[in-house]
């Protein structure tokens, strides 16, 4: 696709915009997209995952840590984290709690959890209705062979299982 402005290059970014309900796509090349004053592809940061944790925790990637210690269990050390990304075992959490604290803090906002929280349904509400299903299935039963006393049992085991 080539650059709507100039009509040249192959155009590289896209730009939506949207104004009195209407919705305009621009297709621009880097230099028509730089003379907007738009960001180009190439002017866009491409930070792996250790330089990003090091920009927030206000060094570089590759500075040690004296003040970080060493996880007793796993052997990482802070600074091998901030170069890797990754912890090396869930005692990382409280090996090096009080930096992930901080880099929690600036990522997230807060370091506890704010927000929904998935709660599954009370499993006692499903046995309830599995148990009145049953008891349904055999009063029907009872029914079709004349048990009337059975059903008539059935039916008040129904009722005081019904909310009411």
């Amino acid at each position: 696709m080539k650059c709507e402005s100039c009509g040249e290059n192959d155009a590289v970014v896209h730009l939506t915009q949207i104004e009195s309900n209407e919705m305009n796509v621009v297709h621009l090349c880097e230099s028509c997209a730089a003379e907007q004053g738009l960001d180009t592809p190439a002017d866009a940061p491409s930070l792996p995952l250790a330089d990003f944790l090091a920009e927030m925790s206000g060094g570089d990637a590759t500075s040690g840590s004296a003040a970080a210690g060493r996880c007793p269990f796993c052997g990482l050390t802070f600074s091998e984290f901030r170069e890797v990304g990754r912890l090396g075992c869930p005692q990382c959490w409280s090996a090096f709690e009080d930096h992930l604290q901080g880099l929690l803090r600036r990522v997230h906002g807060a370091t506890t959890h704010i927000g929904k929280v998935y709660l599954p349904p009370d499993p006692s509400a499903s046995e309830r209705e599995k148990r009145l299903q049953a008891l349904r299935r055999r009063l029907e039963r009872a029914v079709e062979l004349e048990d009337f006393e059975r059903a008539a049992e059935l039916r008040d085991e129904i009722r005081a299982f019904e909310p009411s």
